[in-house]
């Protein structure tokens, strides 16, 4: 069968988990935005109870993100598409197998159409505020350090390795597989409160791009491609051979379900 087919077969089987997907990427977005002004805009009440500590203010914004990821990935919808939302993260699970070529490309297609979107929305939903300095239109860029681009590769590339084997790690197990969602949102808190001033945690090229194209601001923008997409197949392909020895060990479901 062509590939085009099996593209158009795809979407006609699955466009209700593309849709997800770029609603997934869109709500993050817009909620990161948003919780950016609420907890860095020195107008903002939340901001000045929460004092000038800005690793303060990170945690909100990293609270809020997290609990975010939780309600989509336990939702009915995201349990609909694997609530993947970041093309790194499906890129890793294509790696082993979990997810079809065409719908694969579907999904990276759809993530990134909803982050443009959302990018777009924002940037002139939040004009009034979007442009300080603490928020700078909720864009992700290397420290201005010397080297500070290799500096934000690294941490990239750590904290995207460090998200694909924690759901690797419970995805691949009937006991912690309930627990994967939950992990998520907490990896993604916790970085958002300890890596951001390295690279400003973006994990996702597709909420990269979407944030840097409604604010013309492009600035380290090979990075955010470079550092998650290579993780996270890395460590996918370095989990895959791990694993291939236990034969009997349970995979998590194919996204899209077949079935569906």
């Amino acid at each position: 069968m062509a590939f085009a087919t099996r593209m158009a077969q795809a979407l006609r089987q699955h466009w209700r988990h593309y849709l997800v997907e770029a609603g997934g990427i869109m709500a993050f977005l817009a909620v990161s935005s948003t919780a950016a002004v609420v907890f860095h805009h020195p107008a903002s009440a939340v901001a000045r109870a929460l004092g000038p500590h800005e690793w303060v203010q990170r945690t909100g914004v990293g609270l809020v993100v997290g609990g975010l990821i939780v309600a989509m990935a336990y939702s009915p919808w995201g349990r609909r598409s694997g609530a993947h939302f970041n093309p790194a993260v499906t890129l890793g699970f294509w790696q082993l197998g979990h997810i079809r070529t065409p719908d694969a490309v579907w999904y990276v297609l759809a993530q990134f159409a909803g982050a443009l979107g959302a990018g777009l929305g924002m940037y002139w939903l939040l004009a009034p505020w979007f442009g300080h300095h603490l928020i700078h239109y909720n864009t992700t860029r290397p420290i201005e350090a010397p080297h500070g681009w290799a500096l934000a590769l690294g941490a990239e590339m750590l904290i995207s390795a460090g998200l694909m084997l924690g759901l690797l790690w419970a995805l691949h197990s009937a006991r912690r597989k309930k627990w994967a969602g939950a992990l998520a949102g907490l990896l993604l808190a916790l970085f958002v409160s300890v890596e951001s001033p390295l690279s400003g945690m973006s994990l996702n090229p597709a909420r990269t791009l979407g944030a840097a194209v409604a604010a013309g601001q492009w600035q380290g923008l090979w990075l955010y491609f470079l550092g998650p997409l290579a993780a996270m197949w890395a460590t996918a392909e370095a989990y895959r051979r791990h694993r291939r020895a236990g034969a009997g060990a349970e995979r998590p479901p194919m996204y899209p379900d077949p079935a569906a």
